[in-house]
């Protein structure tokens, strides 16, 4: 089972107020870029796995889609989800609270999704590769997977943390064990939060086991306009955070 830390409520009550939880996509800098690996949705039923509050959920809706059901482990996430969800605006979308690591989805969404979305969830999943494979049945042929998660390079080493350089000054992101996939404990908004490392590697094996088509992939970093808005972000020039991916069911 998933460790749930975000029904943790000192965490939860942090993580609320991160950017990315009170501006929703827009406050995820990374989203443009994931945004651009998404099909026209209009018309198409879409699942959204760790929806979170369900803004990609709600944008989804908002951007043409048919249906939209949302799947989080977190009772608190589903909670502010369906509470910024809106009667009439928001119709077609639902929410079910499930671990994605055991996650059974009925035999009546066999085929049946156009598009699978997935942002900043899988790297928390022991039993990836098996997840991936019910997407891959979920999809109708031709359908799309779309996620991000934490790159390995930021998730692969024993004790995360940028460090600088006392001679130069230079920031740099120490990098050991990344080979050895498997179990990370970090503290990050609470001690004790846990994380799967994987190379990439394994990642697009794991998609090309399942039987889907590499199309879309990106180490995000932010465009010297970006850099120039947001000057924090240099640390996302020393090393990548987010890794994107886009696949297509064969």
């Amino acid at each position: 089972m998933s460790q749930n830390i975000y029904d943790q409520q000192d965490f939860f009550e942090k993580y609320s107020e991160l950017p990315r939880s009170v501006k929703g996509l827009d406050g995820a800098p990374e989203w443009p870029h994931l945004q651009s690996f998404l099909p026209d949705l209009t018309g198409l039923r879409v699942l959204d796995l760790g929806c979170g509050f369900g803004w990609f959920v709600r944008w989804a809706k908002e951007h043409g889609a048919e249906t939209v059901h949302g799947v989080d482990i977190s009772q608190n996430m589903l909670d502010r989800a369906r509470g910024m969800t809106e009667d009439g605006k928001h119709d077609g979308i639902t929410y079910q609270r499930a671990d994605l690591d055991e996650l059974r989805l009925p035999e009546g969404d066999r085929g049946s999704y156009d598009v699978v979305f997935s942002s900043l969830a899988f790297h928390y999943l022991e039993h990836l590769p098996e997840l991936v494979g019910k997407v891959h049945g979920a999809l109708k042929p031709k359908g799309r997977l779309v996620f991000s998660v934490e790159h390995p390079i930021f998730t692969a080493p024993s004790t995360q943390g940028m460090q600088v350089n006392p001679e130069t000054g230079r920031k740099y992101w120490p990098l050991d064990d990344y080979q050895k996939e498997g179990l990370r404990v970090t503290n990050w908004l609470a001690n004790g939060v846990r994380k799967q490392h994987r190379t990439l590697a394994t990642y697009i094996n794991i998609l090309l086991s399942a039987g889907f088509e590499l199309t879309d992939f990106h180490e995000w970093h932010p465009s010297p306009e970006e850099l120039a808005e947001h000057p924090s972000w240099d640390t996302e020039i020393v090393k990548p955070t987010f890794l994107l991916i886009g696949a297509t069911k064969k």
